[in-house]
């Protein structure tokens, strides 16, 4: 009484995949993997990550009117 056999396990997963479908299921699971790596990117903290350097960038252009005919 104490632990589940497999048959057990396999009845309540076929009752689950019945009452969510298994679309449903399959965008729960990353769902879940995407949060937990979130989770673990902000325990890493950004002292984990270079620090590069911003340089502003300018764009010199000229500009040329077209003479119209």
């Amino acid at each position: 009484m104490g632990s589940f056999s497999i048959w057990h396990w396999l009845i309540v997963l076929v009752i689950v995949m019945l009452v969510f479908g298994t679309k449903k299921l399959s965008n729960m699971g990353s769902d879940i993997g995407k949060a937990v790596k979130g989770f673990k990117d902000g325990v890493k903290g950004d002292d984990d990550k270079p620090v590069t350097p911003v340089t502003p960038s300018t764009i010199d252009v000229d500009a040329k009117e077209k003479n119209k005919l």
